[in-house]
């Protein structure tokens, strides 16, 4: 049944991304001269961009190569294109039908129609790929953020807590190890207290991570009281028991709906990830039974992947309730539709005795690609006492 569901899912995303990828394509062959060496060489490279990543991600499951690399890479920079080279055509094929009622084009793009729309196709893609560079280099350079906060609990001798957490690492082809060796660096520059991953922080297929060795650099993260993770849903995309015992295996303690209580001091929660139903036909633990019998006169983190069911932290008088998942849209203008869809889509909010953050992510999913927002690192620190 669950491969079933699968089949139907993946069926309606590829028929969408294969009729937007048709509309780009056929806007753009429109504006090469007809019959040119150009418009086959454009035939070319379309229809392997738009297989690239779905070819390299078959590929993957059964050999994972530099080729496979080159198709992933390709393709997941493509999806950021066809956002940008959508709206460019949509603007375009808008203003024309305005045009056809009401003229609009100057006289100079009108003279010489064939060459105006070569010259909009140039510029068109140079403006994308400009825009894609700006975004991978953005993407590369995470911002720390600092944040303090004032708990008024009693934290046994605990006076404060120096926190580092970051969301969404999305390790694998993508973000591999020179990237996570800086991440790495940058938080124990912090040097935190205590570290939180919370929730993506493999990037669904295991096998890259294994291939590239990123749990050996996962191992070099260096806190007081260790580094602490939760999943996301892309655990359990790629298949969460392997993925947890991997990271269990790399120094990271896994918080699967439960709660450890840290230097008789403070108790640190982590939920799983909500799509558990999806992917196992399970339910996690809703926030009242995980806390259920911890005495909340001491100070209560709580990490939860996806920022849902606020109402229900506040009332079990949660301190701090971290989340990322939501990437604030990665990509503008997605952070409308994710401002929508979430009460809370990023940064901080505070609700009764409650402070809630959403982050960012420190990495990418899809395009290596940030555009309208940055990467973060929250460096947050706790204050105790009344």
């Amino acid at each position: 049944m669950k491969s079933y569901n699968f089949l139907i899912f993946f069926s309606i995303v590829f028929t969408i991304y294969s009729a937007v990828n048709f509309y780009i394509f056929a806007r753009g062959w429109q504006a090469l001269p007809a019959g040119s060496a150009v418009r086959k060489i454009y035939l070319v490279l379309f229809i392997f961009v738009f297989l690239s990543f779905i070819s390299g991600r078959i590929l993957e499951k059964y050999h994972i190569s530099v080729i496979s690399d080159i198709l992933v890479w390709t393709g997941s920079f493509w999806f950021a294109a066809i956002l940008y080279f959508f709206f460019i055509v949509v603007f375009f094929d808008v203003l024309r039908t305005i045009n056809a009622s009401t003229p609009l084009y100057p006289s100079f793009a009108t003279f010489n129609y064939e060459r105006t729309k070569l010259i909009v196709f140039a510029i068109s893609v140079l403006s994308v790929g400009g825009l894609l560079t700006y975004g991978y280099i953005n993407a590369k350079s995470p911002e720390i953020k600092n944040l303090e906060y004032k708990i008024s609990k009693n934290a046994g001798e605990l006076k404060s807590l120096n926190i580092v957490m970051i969301s969404d690492l999305h390790l694998g082809t993508i973000i591999e190890n020179s990237r996570l060796s800086s991440i790495v660096e940058k938080v124990n520059s912090l040097n935190p207290d205590i570290i939180l991953l919370a929730g993506d922080i493999l990037d669904e297929d295991l096998g890259p991570v294994i291939r590239n060795n990123l749990g050996e650099t996962l191992k070099n993260f260096n806190s007081k009281y260790g580094t602490f993770g939760i999943t996301g849903n892309h655990e359990y995309i790629g298949g969460v028991e392997e993925a947890c015992q991997y990271l269990a295996a790399h120094n990271v303690t896994m918080l699967r709906d439960s709660v450890i209580k840290i230097d008789n001091a403070f108790y640190l929660a982590g939920r799983e990830d909500k799509d558990i139903s999806t992917f196992t036909g399970k339910k996690r633990k809703s926030v009242d039974a995980l806390l259920k019998e911890i005495d909340k006169s001491l100070p209560v983190i709580l990490i939860n992947h996806q920022p849902t069911e606020f109402d229900d932290a506040v009332k079990n008088e949660v301190d701090l309730h971290l989340s990322g998942h939501t990437h604030y849209g990665q990509l503008f203008p997605l952070n409308f539709v994710t401002n929508l869809v979430f009460e809370l889509s990023h940064g901080y909010l505070r609700k009764g005795q409650t402070n809630f953050y959403v982050s960012n992510g420190v990495g990418t999913w899809g395009p290596p690609v940030r555009i309208g927002n940055s990467s973060e690192i929250l460096n947050i620190r706790l204050n105790f006492g009344y």
